[in-house]
């Protein structure tokens, strides 16, 4: 079975790619400069020359700030780069595996969104994401769309990854304690992928549409902070001795995030018998794999 990962610099591509090798599944593993998915004709000879069985497309602009400011470059990679891949996937018959968000979503709501809720992004990159969404849908049936959130690994940059290094650098800590979302980790949901994958061959009518993962559980920036240093102590010894919880309005940013964007993962489970993990023992095994170096990063 050959998978073609695009978008493998990324924390996801990366796993997912690390992940099928390890199972058996030849992934085809490919990022920029090797392909650009925004170039009809880079993509088309890329999926010509593979003819995978499916493709997942994990690339994406989520520079969530700096998208305000280079509108056309996350539009080009969050909704023409689906849209194209949508339109060479439907003349080669092949399902599409499209990764999105929970940006979305405005973070109104009070309860958990359900992928049949209605979508209100916020800035532009929530909006290029969204677009690329519709575009998918409207172009190929065989497709999932699966959103996420707070996504980490101990691969590039991430929450994760950012807290460690002001835990062993400050005292204090201040963190934004009042957005709620669900800590999410690269390689559950790269597992998660792989799983539906395989369950595509097996069943005679895949039941295509947009699904919800993320990890079990609901907490803040705060208290995934909190976390995170609570767990790598450890691990290793660290200078910071306070989280202060602070309101997003202590950081200012050029667009504003959702309050609240936990998501409802009851349909993926219903539909694919996909469960998610409690956050909090993904988070562990995470940071046991970045303190014994086991991250398979180049």
């Amino acid at each position: 079975m050959t998978i073609a990962v695009i978008g493998s610099k990324g924390q996801l591509g990366h796993e997912l790619t690390a992940l099928a090798a390890s199972r058996g599944v030849t992934a085809a593993a490919v990022d920029l400069p090797e392909v650009d998915i925004t170039n009809p004709a880079s993509a088309r000879a890329f999926l010509n020359s593979v003819r995978p069985l499916v493709v997942v497309n994990a690339a994406a602009y989520t520079n969530v700030d700096g998208a305000e400011s280079h509108q056309d470059a996350a539009f080009a990679v969050n909704s023409r780069g689906p849209e194209i891949l949508a339109k060479i996937c439907a003349d080669l018959n092949i399902p599409l595996i499209h990764i999105s968000t929970d940006y979305v979503f405005d973070g109104t709501k009070k309860t958990p969104y359900r992928e049949s809720d209605p979508v209100h992004p916020l800035g532009i990159y929530g909006l290029s994401k969204e677009e690329g969404e519709r575009k998918v849908r409207s172009i190929l049936e065989a497709h999932l769309i699966i959103r996420t959130a707070w996504l980490y690994s101990p691969f590039g940059k991430n929450f994760v990854k950012t807290m460690l290094g002001l835990g062993k650098e400050r005292e204090e800590v201040r963190v934004v304690a009042d957005q709620y979302g669900s800590p999410t980790s690269a390689a559950d949901l790269a597992g998660a992928i792989l799983k539906i994958i395989t369950a595509f061959f097996q069943e005679k009518s895949p039941r295509w549409g947009t699904y919800h993962f993320t990890g079990k559980g609901v907490t803040t920036w705060h208290g995934f902070a909190e976390t995170v240093f609570e767990m790598a102590r450890n691990h290793v010894p660290l200078k910071v001795k306070k989280v202060r919880p602070v309101p997003t309005e202590a950081y200012p940013t050029p667009v504003k995030r959702p309050k609240y964007s936990v998501l409802d993962c009851s349909s993926i489970r219903r539909h694919w018998g996909i469960s998610t993990r409690p956050w909090q023992d993904s988070l562990q095994e995470t940071l046991h794999r970045i303190f014994t170096h086991a991250t398979g990063e180049p």
